[in-house]
């Protein structure tokens, strides 16, 4: 019998310590069959984050690095001028990658790093608590802001995608979704995009996933992803923020 539907190779066995509802796994998966797909699992290094995907090093089957928290893309430059034949990606979450790293993700783009940078946005912090993120949207109630985000005390979410677009050294940026099957598919085709780009040197490029965090929200599975179309939309527009050909 023919084989028509299997695990990426660059996925390993290992299961994931993920919350029922989350969308990391589906995001892993689309990562892992990009790298299958244009057959470069052998010479891809990735960049774990601190946070919910603290422990991805487990879960793809390449070489991977550990970050400091908010460090990836700064840990991603050296080792991808140490190796420039390599692709490097970082895998990062909103925490990680709009809070405490805002500084590494904003000038290794500036730069133009020849790096894929895959934003995971689900509006909060998960693996801490459910704090109140950059990324979480007025009115949002989170463990550090119980009366829901005022802009006047705690400023507006930051659309990184949409800034990063401005800078000279960025190659592409593309924001998508993974709430149902037609976003899935997009989603893939963005990431696969993504490291097409680095594959040809054209400079930096990021994909923002718009995600879930049912247990953060205080939702089901099926809620959190309703509440991903009915709220981080409006905000968050999914599409490309910039593509240079």
């Amino acid at each position: 019998m023919k084989k028509v539907f299997q695990k990426p190779q660059s996925l390993t066995d290992k299961p994931m310590h993920y919350c029922p509802g989350c969308t990391h796994g589906i995001v892993h998966r689309l990562v892992a069959e990009a790298m299958d797909e244009l057959n470069i699992r052998e010479d891809t290094i990735g960049i774990s984050p601190v946070g919910c995907a603290v422990f991805a090093d487990e879960y793809f089957n390449c070489d991977m690095q550990q970050a400091a928290h908010g460090r990836a893309p700064a840990v991603a430059t050296g080792v991808k001028r140490v190796h420039p034949d390599k692709v490097v990606f970082t895998y990062q979450g909103d925490g990680d990658l709009t809070s405490i790293g805002a500084a590494e993700i904003v000038h290794a783009a500036n730069r133009g790093e020849k790096i894929t940078t895959i934003f995971i946005n689900n509006a909060i912090y998960g693996m801490t608590g459910g704090q109140m993120a950059p990324t979480s949207l007025l009115g949002q109630v989170t463990t550090t802001s119980p009366y829901g985000r005022k802009a006047e005390t705690e400023g507006y979410p930051m659309r990184m995608s949409e800034m990063l677009a401005t800078l000279e050294g960025v190659a592409y940026i593309e924001r998508v979704s993974v709430h149902d099957i037609k976003h899935i598919r997009q989603a893939k085709k963005a990431i696969k995009k993504a490291f097409e780009y680095q594959i040809a040197g054209k400079g930096f490029a990021m994909i923002e996933v718009l995600s879930t965090c049912p247990t953060n929200w205080g939702m089901t599975p099926k809620e959190s992803l309703d509440w991903v179309v009915d709220n981080m939309f409006p905000y968050y527009p999914l599409g490309v923020k910039k593509e240079v050909e």
